[in-house]
């Protein structure tokens, strides 16, 4: 990009609006230049301009994000092609085996959930549209990891903040690395009881004529009914099939 192209106020504006998280909910002036890297000048600045456009709340002192936020984010998946492509296939996927299905999109070391179908007797479980999780953690998460260079994998690894939500999430950074290149190679991502002791995924990857890839496609499977090698067995070959009928619309 050409620097002079670029519009640094709008760039340290948004740096400020990611700057809040689940361990940053509220902030103070010095708070968000010590973990934006601004000055606390620059960053009291930033932070009345967002309050005064509705997208922070403050009392003064601390400030936070306002729901003004989601109209961003729901901006973007009333606009988002790729979602309303795909949920009518999600829906046959649900129907067919019975289980929740997911389109996600791969966000640095995250996972985003842009489209689910469940059953009607799970449509209240699993995950929300704009939902995040680690990658690693999810099948959906593996398959897309599994197809960035053996560089883009390292910078991830190096980065990535181990968080063990159960007995089993892997918490080896170099067993880690080898999980992500298997998905790559053998067409399919599996992942169990890393997010939840009772639940697995399967999932391939969505991939257009050219072979580039635009997110991945799911299926969450409880662990009481089948085994492992029945679940693959039972939902692969649909996903797989789903995932080639997508490949000249997207």
């Amino acid at each position: 990009m050409n620097p002079k192209d670029k519009i640094e106020g709008l760039s340290r504006g948004l740096c400020v609006l990611e700057a809040f998280s689940e361990a940053r909910p509220r902030m103070t002036a010095q708070q968000t230049a010590d973990c934006t890297g601004l000055s606390r000048t620059a960053a009291r600045r930033q932070l009345l301009t967002l309050a005064h456009l509705g997208y922070l709340a403050t009392d003064g002192k601390l400030y936070w994000l306002s729901s003004r936020v989601l109209r961003l984010a729901q901006a973007f998946l009333d606009s988002s092609r790729l979602a309303r492509i795909v949920q009518p296939y999600l829906q046959r996927i649900a129907q067919g085996l019975q289980e929740t299905a997911y389109m996600s999109v791969l966000d640095g070391s995250d996972v985003i959930y842009l489209a689910r179908q469940g059953p009607s007797r799970a449509t209240s479980t699993g995950y929300g549209i704009g939902e995040r999780l680690a990658a690693p953690l999810t099948a959906a998460g593996l398959m897309m990891l599994s197809h960035l260079t053996d560089e883009e994998q390292a910078r991830l690894i190096e980065k990535y903040e181990i968080k063990n939500f159960t007995s089993q999430t892997i918490s080896d950074k170099v067993q880690l690395a080898i999980e992500m290149k298997h998905p790559r190679t053998q067409g399919w991502a599996l992942s169990e009881r890393q997010v939840d002791m009772n639940y697995r995924g399967i999932a391939v990857a969505l991939l257009d004529h050219k072979g580039t890839l635009h997110g991945a496609l799911s299926v969450t499977i409880s662990l009481v009914h089948e085994d492992r090698e029945a679940a693959i067995k039972r939902v692969l070959p649909i996903l797989r099939d789903t995932a080639n009928s997508l490949r000249n619309l997207i």
